[in-house]
């Protein structure tokens, strides 16, 4: 289950901060291709050293990629962490729905995303959330006006879910939600982005553009959420 860290003795939530590794790559004419991936995974590789291990060493603060959505077009695709207790990931999942909805779009179904969980250590599996995708009609709208109406649904859908749930919700979280990028991220080490996620070792994943992140907590404490990158650049 994903906790957020309470004020206690010294550590203050206020004080959090962050010193990450960051990197970027890009083809420039804006061809897409499976390769920026690659190349990306590298850049994260030589970011290993930017980033943190856990107690059992094993466990890191975060790592992630966000890119573009392969193949374009009047859609939108999300990632969504969520709840074990099936019941409440439901629930949650049908605000998200009800969200999207409200904003005159229409949900074309979900996709449980393939992960590989042997590669994480016990901190980050005893922390792990389900991971599901979300494509969503863009009813014919155009790119920029579909891209706000994501970006208001999520905020909506988030806001429904701490009304009604509060903190028994807070595995609730939208990874990213856009017509244009996708991002996949969790409580990795550096190496583990792409052992985690067979997705992103698929060919048919192209993109013009990749960045990658590796997290380095200084003085808060990993979580699944709090991996990067933001889901807004």
């Amino acid at each position: 289950m994903i906790k957020r860290a309470k004020d206690q003795g010294l550590y203050e939530l206020r004080r959090e901060h962050d010193a990450c590794g960051i990197g970027a790559v890009v083809n420039i004419s804006g061809k897409k291709d499976h390769s920026i991936l690659e190349y990306g995974k590298q850049i994260l590789l030589n970011l290993h050293h930017r980033g943190a291990a856990s107690a059992d060493d094993i466990t890191g603060d975060g790592a992630g990629i966000l890119m573009q959505i392969p193949e374009a077009g009047q859609y939108g695709a999300g990632v969504v962490f969520g709840s074990t207790n099936q019941e409440l990931r439901w629930k949650c999942d049908q605000l998200l729905e009800q969200a999207i909805s409200h904003y005159g779009l229409k949900v074309l179904g979900w996709r449980e995303v393939p992960f590989n969980r042997e590669c994480l250590g016990p901190i980050a599996l005893s922390a792990e959330p389900t991971i599901r995708q979300i494509f969503v009609d863009g009813g014919g709208v155009n790119q920029e006006e579909l891209e706000r109406k994501l970006f208001m649904a999520r905020k909506r859908a988030e806001r429904l879910v701490w009304e009604q749930f509060g903190d028994e919700g807070e595995d609730f979280y939208i990874s990213s939600l856009s017509c244009r990028t996708i991002c996949y991220k969790g409580m990795f080490m550096a190496w583990q982005l792409f052992e985690y996620y067979p997705d992103l070792a698929d060919e048919r994943m192209l993109s013009s553009l990749a960045i990658v992140h590796q997290r380095y907590s200084t003085n808060t404490l990993p979580n699944w959420r709090l991996a990067q990158p933001f889901r807004c650049i």
